[in-house]
């Protein structure tokens, strides 16, 4: 018997790459390679479940790779130190995810010593781009297999082929699109496709079951979070899961980020992410306590970018690391307690506690008195800082009765 040629399916369980693994098995006749990269999406006991789905539509090996831990170092503590969300909503939840999870495919795949690797993507968002650019980078030599961008296929004929050829797919999980993460979960479906409507409350992955306020601290070193209240975590990741265990069924972080996808087209996704939206509030929180004027300027602009550019797949581009350095020098002293209370659909933040802020009460209380300079220090001071400005405006009196 002639061997089969070898591919790798990127696979989460989903209706798009159990298409793409039961069509190049069953249609196309590779010998296919089932790989789930754990980005924060399945349990112990979801993995077994994946991997005996997985084996039960055909492919000849799975693989789950759990790289949470990578994901976090690599990718999540920057867009907490640059308190990235995206038009000033979305923490790149879906974005990030997959930037790490093409990076550990290629990894995998060189390891195998297989070329040939398939993803589910559609041709009209982001992730193909994502996928193609990363997989292209790392393994010039790759043959990327992208079924249905290729033949243009809907929901419906995925569903109607899985059903023709008796595969094992829970169908009703088809009416919205659901990816989790750590970083957060987003939701898609008919609504999205709209500009008109919200989701109702039966496609939101977490229900509503708490309804009474929630006093906890927030404990940060460096600019990453390190405890929760008096628990103290071996790493940021389980605080991560920790509190989007507590807060999520507050409803609190829902929303939908509307954005401009890489290839032109304006979209909209539903997104849930409860730890992210609370953590990336507090720690800017703390910054306005102790970083200085200049670092906080200079933090935002550099942040717009790097959250753009990692949203677009950009994120082996080498000024990347430039910022990442940057980013890591400002939070030498943002160390220090954030005080959080949780309400059904919203959050407060109440103040913080750091030996490094700099309201610190030995240099006076903003508008009332200072203890660093007289009232003649500031007269003189007002006068050189606005020189350049009464200069203008006596030279150009003529222009006065225009607008400047």
């Amino acid at each position: 018997m002639e061997a089969k040629d070898k591919i790798i399916v990127a696979y989460s369980g989903g209706l798009d790459t159990t298409y793409c693994a039961v069509m190049l098995n069953k249609i196309k006749n590779y010998e296919v390679h089932a790989v789930t990269i754990n980005t924060g999406a399945f349990t112990d006991e979801d993995v077994l479940e994946l991997e005996k789905k997985a084996y039960a539509i055909g492919v000849t090996s799975f693989k789950c790779i759990d790289v949470r831990k990578k994901y976090y170092d690599d990718c999540i503590k920057y867009l907490i130190f640059g308190n990235i969300l995206k038009n000033g909503t979305y923490p790149l939840s879906v974005s990030a995810e997959r930037i790490i999870q093409a990076i550990s495919i290629v990894e995998y795949a060189k390891e195998v010593n297989i070329t040939t690797i398939a993803h589910g993507s559609t041709g009209a968002g982001n992730d193909q781009i994502r996928f193609d650019m990363i997989f292209s980078h790392l393994m010039p030599e790759v043959n990327i297999v992208t079924p249905i961008r290729d033949e243009k296929l809907s929901r419906e004929a995925e569903i109607s082929f899985l059903r023709a050829h008796n595969a094992e797919y829970d169908f009703a999980k088809a009416t919205y699109s659901i990816n989790k993460g750590l970083w957060g979960t987003s939701v898609g479906g008919k609504e999205t496709l709209t500009s008109t409507h919200n989701l109702p409350e039966e496609a939101w992955p977490t229900k509503i079951t708490e309804t009474n306020q929630k006093d906890l601290i927030l404990h940060f070193e460096k600019g990453e979070i390190i405890g929760i209240d008096n628990l103290k975590f071996n790493h940021p990741v389980e605080a991560i899961e920790y509190l989007q265990n507590m807060a999520q069924p507050f409803g609190i972080g829902r929303d939908i980020h509307v954005g401009d996808t890489i290839i032109g087209i304006k979209g909209r996704v539903g997104f849930e992410a409860a730890a992210p939206i609370i953590i990336i509030k507090a720690h800017h929180l703390l910054e306005k306590h102790v970083l200085t004027k200049w670092q906080l300027y200079w933090k935002e602009q550099q942040a717009s970018f790097y959250g753009n550019w990692l949203h677009e797949g950009q994120m082996l581009d080498p000024t990347m690391r430039d910022m990442e350095a940057f980013f890591i020098s400002t939070q030498k002293t943002v160390t220090g307690k954030v005080h959080v209370t949780l309400f059904p659909h919203r959050f407060v933040l109440n103040g913080i506690e750091s030996k490094h802020d700099l309201m610190a009460a030995e240099f006076g209380s903003y508008g009332e008195m200072n203890n660093s300079w007289t009232g003649n220090d500031v007269k003189g001071f007002t006068k050189i800082f606005g020189n350049q400005t009464a200069i203008y405006h006596q030279v150009n009196k003529n222009l006065s009765d225009e607008k400047m």
